[in-house]
């Protein structure tokens, strides 16, 4: 039998922001299902690479159908290796996506320079929190608390 369970450290890519000029997002990201890293030159190319590298490995499944405009197109996918440095210029983020619901997904995310992490509801959520972190700033809507706080060990 050829089809193998995935683990659990494919729910986890590592994104490396290299730039932020002008609320611009640019860098790479890295899953063990990749076989070399995914570039991005902004939010939106980062969301469709990410969703069609989840796609493709289908962990998380979806539960419910993408809908385009067009056909979706499917993503490479790989076994080898990364050699690239897998550190951003700038930040560096280990998104863990454990559920893909209502269209959006749901996991963690964790600063890795500051060693802080937190919950995301929504990818939404998960782009406020990667933008706090890369301006330095907190969220005062939530009585004070930083958006991404600090690991539990």
């Amino acid at each position: 039998m050829e089809h193998r369970i995935r683990g659990n450290e494919y729910r986890t890519t590592i994104v490396c922001v290299d730039s932020y000029d002008n609320d611009v997002l640019a860098g790479r990201f890295y899953n063990p299902s990749l076989s070399e890293g995914e570039t991005f030159q902004s939010l939106t190319q980062f969301l469709v690479k990410m969703n069609q590298a989840l796609d493709v490995i289908n962990l998380p499944q979806a539960f419910s159908a993408a809908r385009a405009f067009a056909p979706p197109s499917r993503g490479k996918t790989g076994s080898s290796p990364q050699t690239e440095a897998q550190e951003g210029a700038l930040a560096t983020f280990a998104v863990r996506v454990i559920f893909r619901q209502n269209a959006s997904w749901q996991g963690s995310v964790t600063w890795l320079e500051e060693g802080r992490e937190q919950s995301f509801r929504s990818v939404l959520e998960l782009i406020l929190m990667m933008d706090s972190a890369l301006r330095g700033t907190e969220d005062n809507s939530g009585g004070g608390r930083p958006l991404l706080r600090h690991a539990q060990a």
